[in-house]
């Protein structure tokens, strides 16, 4: 059962923050192993969107929280980030992190989308 912790308010975002937080940490967690692979140059751009994805995710999840106005919009600029990021990750796929952080920047996109369109 997903629910606000004190604000019933946020009650309908709540899966959302939930994708959104998942994928910030993939992203960081999947970030500073691209750091320590030994093509590491070879992943400039992959490493530049994660670092984009974890921000933006986490600021969605924070728009949400606090049921901003514009929380949508960041939903909305999340999904294609998150697309964004799903895809750089998709390229480097021979690695389980990239794999597994591919995944949750894919469901993020989809939680996202579903708020930003509702």
């Amino acid at each position: 059962l997903n629910m606000g912790i004190v604000n019933k308010a946020i009650d309908k975002y709540q899966k959302c923050i939930d994708a959104c937080n998942r994928c910030a940490q993939a992203c960081i967690e999947c970030m500073n192993l691209c750091l320590n692979e030994p093509d590491v140059s070879a992943r400039k751009m992959c490493i530049m969107t994660l670092n984009e994805c974890a921000c933006i995710c986490k600021e969605s999840s924070s728009f949400m929280s606090m049921d901003a106005k514009h929380a949508k919009d960041l939903c909305k600029l999340c999904e294609t980030i998150c697309n964004e990021c799903a895809q750089e990750c998709g390229m480097f796929n021979k690695d389980d992190h990239c794999k597994k952080c591919a995944a949750e920047c894919q469901a993020c996109a989809n939680e996202c989308k579903m708020m930003a369109g509702m």
